[in-house]
């Protein structure tokens, strides 16, 4: 007897401070929606389809990329799309990368900027940002071309009036030869691993002897040592310098550079120096991208997608909390009051983690919330089998939740796999469901074992009662 009513004694201490505790998170929920509050920085976050704004899908042609390095080159590229991005001031810029099909698809880099609904002004912002490459001069037996265009050609022409030392780079002839000229880029240089996805910074000097804006290149560690194996393995030969393709400077390399930083000059304007190395900072893309496809949702569209969501999830709850209330009785109460703490709890974390809510998170969360219904349903059955066998309040809901684990746990578990199958596969919009489903569902699991196991122990009494099995009962049996 004294175990029993220690046990019950518990109950209701813990679930007041499990109420207390939903107080708590319902006022951080309400306080970190506005503006002066200092939860301010807590605020729901909204993607393009609620919010409004414009998104931008490239393809990244990763073709002439080692098939080990397309992950880390995509990693790279979403890096400097981010800097590049937020140089504008775009209120929470999301870049993310995205691989078509399960094997051979196309590598995609999603653009998502809210509050932009210009797409020209979207497309600007990331602008035309430059692909960087160091090229080497090609020997003349391994040019692939007639050799009645090498007549009279010069290989190293076009760089004889300086070498490169170190950190530095002299430009080459601007002019060229005529059979220089019929030659393309391709035909001339082979390309190496040094790109711009090594670069570190870039700032613009001053060449101390003729005044013209240069710009200075600093690489990153790895950039480094692979910029010294370069130089050190090519002592004598052309390194050119391509941007977008086309040649800028065709420097000699004179020794190994072990330093990480080399100067690319070519005849710039101070304002075409300053663009340059700006670009290099923050936008030298590892590999090349295609804009494919452009999407922008309007502001008004979006508040009223959202208007329309927060309704449909508020009638959705009342009536899921009034069947409850009515089919169940005082189950049905406990189970209300289980899933008010749960949708507190869920929308604590949307704001903590913090989650993206789009329409389809909407609809995860909504439909989470009919899956925590569910297991309250199986759990509160089992209560009523073991009531009609006779057994008191107490040992039906110690009993009934003992049968309907293993219905509960089996429905969540492959709940969650289609949870972690959806958001492995799937595209950025399914993701966001799948993520909101999976989250839903983990803490129905732990609201329904937990929370509902608590208030129900707390209301309830060891002794068999008449009172008691109708309260405990369901549907219209008396």
């Amino acid at each position: 007897m004294y175990n029993v009513a220690a046990m019950m004694r518990n109950a209701r201490i813990v679930s007041v401070v499990i109420v207390l505790i939903g107080i708590l998170l319902g006022a951080f929920v309400v306080l970190s929606e506005k503006e002066d509050s200092r939860f301010s920085g807590f605020a729901f976050k909204y993607g393009l389809d609620l919010s409004g704004g414009t998104q931008l899908i490239y393809n990244a042609d990763t073709s002439e990329v080692a098939p080990e390095e397309v992950e880390d080159s995509m990693s790279a590229l979403r890096d400097v799309i981010e800097r590049r991005v937020n140089l504008f001031g775009v209120s929470e810029p999301r870049v993310q990368v995205e691989k078509g099909g399960l094997a051979g698809g196309e590598n995609r880099l999603i653009v998502e900027l809210p509050g932009v609904t210009d797409i020209n002004e979207a497309i600007a912002m990331i602008g035309e940002t430059p692909v960087l490459e160091f090229r080497l001069r090609k020997d003349e037996s391994e040019l692939e071309i007639d050799q009645s265009q090498l007549e009279g050609l010069n290989i190293n022409e076009g760089t004889s009036e300086g070498e490169t030392t170190e950190g530095e780079s002299s430009e080459g002839s601007q002019n060229g030869t005529t059979a220089e000229l019929e030659l393309s880029p391709e035909d001339l240089y082979e390309k190496t691993e040094l790109t711009g996805r090594y670069v570190k910074s870039a700032s613009v000097q001053f060449d101390q002897t003729t005044g013209e804006p240069i710009v200075n290149i600093r690489f990153n560690s790895e950039g480094r040592d692979l910029f010294a194996e370069i130089t050190r393995d090519n002592v004598g030969e052309v390194l050119a310098i391509f941007l977008d393709g086309e040649v800028i400077s065709t420097p000699v390399i004179r020794e190994e550079i072990p330093t990480g930083e080399a100067v690319i000059s070519g005849q710039f304007t101070p304002e075409e120096a300053r663009k340059l190395a700006r670009d290099l900072s923050f936008g030298a893309l590892p590999v090349p991208i295609e804009l494919v496809s452009t999407n922008s949702v309007g502001p008004i569209l979006g508040q009223q997608v959202l208007d329309d969501g927060v309704s449909a999830g508020i009638i959705g709850f009342a009536l899921i909390l009034g069947f409850m209330i009515v089919w169940y009785r005082l189950p049905g109460i406990v189970a209300a009051v289980a899933l008010v703490f749960y949708t507190l709890v869920m929308l604590s974390l949307f704001k903590l983690i913090p989650v993206t809510l789009t329409a389809s998170g909407i609809a995860a969360f909504i439909l989470s919330v009919g899956m925590a219904v569910d297991a309250n349903v199986i759990i509160f059955e089992r209560i009523k089998e073991e009531l009609q066998s006779g057994k008191g309040s107490l040992g039906a809901i110690q009993d009934g939740f003992d049968r309907a684990w293993p219905a509960v746990r089996d429905a969540n578990l492959s709940s969650l796999i289609s949870a972690v199958v959806l958001f492995y596969f799937g595209s950025s919009i399914v993701q966001g469901f799948a993520l909101v489903f999976g989250i839903g569902v983990l803490v129905s699991m732990i609201s329904a074992l937990v929370v509902t196991k608590t208030f129900l122990y707390a209301v309830s009494s060891e002794k068999h009662s008449e009172s008691k099995r109708k309260m405990f009962a369901s549907g219209f049996s008396k």
